[in-house]
């Protein structure tokens, strides 16, 4: 059975696009294999400053993780600072990695170029999030199409350090499920938080209305294209396309039975989402945190006795 790792970043709520890049695949593909699910907190430092903020995040995120269908005891939900095998082996790789192969990282240049604060931590993101995904022996790594490339950074580091010391770490692949590996928020481009173009996962169903009815819409088609591309994740082509014809033009009736579509997916998760306590999400956290920082440190003791400073 081939082990998979992703995680997501506790900075906030999270969106449609969360769900069918990241949560949506992860439920389907915990039936057939196991791993880990991480609430990458550490990588949220690079943006987020506010610790309480932070902290109900974390919490948050959890919640988020289980009320989309993720199960504890089939996938291992751990808070990435309470591994500090994590950063241990970060100052390793960097000791291996070069500036110049940092700074042609796509996320790192498109935060740059949008006049974003680049903090070492930021572009130091890609040797993190390969320590991440190769201290548990990963075949696999869930990711949207805008880290791939941090996936296959990840295979150059773990070759790298494997050509160095010897043969410790598997070279994963990133798994993209084509059909939504970008996700289009309100404004067409990719669904994101800081583009705040999100329709939220686990909002309101007022929320949600607010935010299609905020979806951008041309008129020169014979479709709104930014509606259509997102109602397609929430119901099947062949319904919608008979439906989109016989509307053409009432963006409005379409923006409403979009709303309906979402909300008969969302509300059930919602449900489930507000029955888990703050109580709940610390067990598992404590649970799946003691659970990968055992397999962590077994991989860190090979790789202190690799690099030379175990002392045998």
């Amino acid at each position: 059975m081939q082990k998979l790792l992703t995680g997501l970043q506790p900075s906030g709520a999270l969106h449609i696009g969360n769900y069918f890049g990241v949560l949506k695949p992860l439920s389907d593909m915990q039936k057939d294999h196991i791993g880990y699910l991480m609430v990458a907190d550490y990588h949220a430092l690079t943006t987020l400053k506010n610790p309480e903020e932070l902290r109900k995040n974390i919490l948050d995120i959890v919640r988020d993780y289980v009320a989309a269908g993720i199960d504890p005891k089939k996938l291992v939900i751990f808070q990435q600072s309470q591994v500090p095998q994590h950063t241990e082996l970060a100052w390793v790789f960097n000791t291996l990695v070069t500036m110049s192969f940092l700074e042609l990282a796509h996320a790192y240049k498109d935060k740059e170029a949008r006049g974003l604060e680049t903090n070492v931590g930021l572009f130091d993101y890609p040797v993190l999030m390969a320590c991440d995904i190769v201290l548990y022996d990963t075949d696999v790594v869930p990711v949207g199409q805008d880290q791939k490339q941090h996936v296959e950074y990840t295979r150059e580091i773990a070759a790298k350090f494997n050509r160095q010391y010897g043969e410790t770490f598997k070279e994963p692949k990133e798994q993209i499920l084509e059909s939504v590996a970008v996700v289009p928020g309100t404004d067409g481009k990719k669904m994101s938080k800081s583009y705040g173009n999100t329709i939220p996962l686990f909002g309101t169903k007022a929320e949600i209305t607010k935010a299609v009815m905020g979806i951008v819409t041309d008129s020169k088609g014979d479709r709104p294209e930014i509606v259509y591309a997102i109602h397609r994740l929430f119901k099947d082509e062949s319904k919608l396309e008979a439906f989109y014809r016989e509307n053409k033009g009432n963006y409005k009736t379409l923006k409403e039975v979009l709303i309906e579509d979402i909300e008969a997916v969302v509300a059930p998760m919602r449900e489930k989402r507000a029955s888990i306590t703050d109580a709940d999400v610390k067990q598992i956290l404590k649970e799946g945190s003691d659970e990968a920082r055992e397999a962590a440190e077994a991989k860190m003791r090979d790789v202190r006795q690799k690099v030379g400073v175990l002392l045998s």
